[in-house]
């Protein structure tokens, strides 16, 4: 487990600011109530085997006397990299970017179970949609009792949707909390 290099950190960055915005700096800043320590510290980020977690200062100490072939996971893992170098968000960062998100949208309750099975959100199952959400932002997809579902990236502009036929979609399927199922060999 190894801190990121700069060119990592700029992509999980890029990444994470597309759904948080200007809440990034909470992420980066939050205070670590994690560990033994009086003062465990501050959140980070870590990279092993491709994989960024997040994790608290001090159980990046604790975890200097494990091998690294004996160590399997620390803390959450947020995402990984591809074999091109690209950075992919993974479903386990799901409460952190809810947490921290800038655009939020609602599904009926008609539509949750296709959401989680995979599919884009179309406009005939969308419950609420904040304000200002530009075309390819980040969204983060909830029900309509505030629980998180997933994520993906707006289609169309707040405007758009408003005018676009019921059939349209409106957000890209990114990843969402069905995935355990589906691909629970691979995580």
């Amino acid at each position: 487990m190894r801190p990121l290099e700069e060119k990592e950190m700029s992509e999980v960055f890029k990444k994470l600011m597309l759904f948080t915005g200007n809440n990034l700096k909470n992420i980066i800043e939050s205070p670590s109530h994690e560990g033994p320590d009086p003062n465990p510290g501050r959140y980070c980020f870590r990279l092993h085997k491709n994989k960024v977690f997040y994790i608290s200062e001090s159980l990046v100490r604790r975890a200097t006397n494990i091998s690294r072939k004996n160590l399997v996971s620390l803390g959450t893992c947020i995402g990984k990299f591809t074999h091109r170098g690209d950075f992919r968000l993974t479903t386990q960062s799901l409460n952190l970017l809810a947490a921290n998100a800038k655009n939020k949208v609602w599904l009926k309750p008609t539509s949750e179970m296709s959401f989680l099975y995979g599919n884009h959100v179309l406009k005939g199952g969308l419950g609420k949609i904040t304000d200002s959400i530009n075309q390819n932002d980040g969204v983060v997809v909830f029900s309509m009792s505030d629980v998180p579902l997933g994520f993906g990236t707006a289609a169309r502009s707040t405007q758009d949707c408003r005018k676009c036929d019921p059939n349209g979609i409106v957000v890209h399927h990114y990843s969402d909390i069905g995935e355990y199922l589906r691909d629970e060999d691979d995580l």
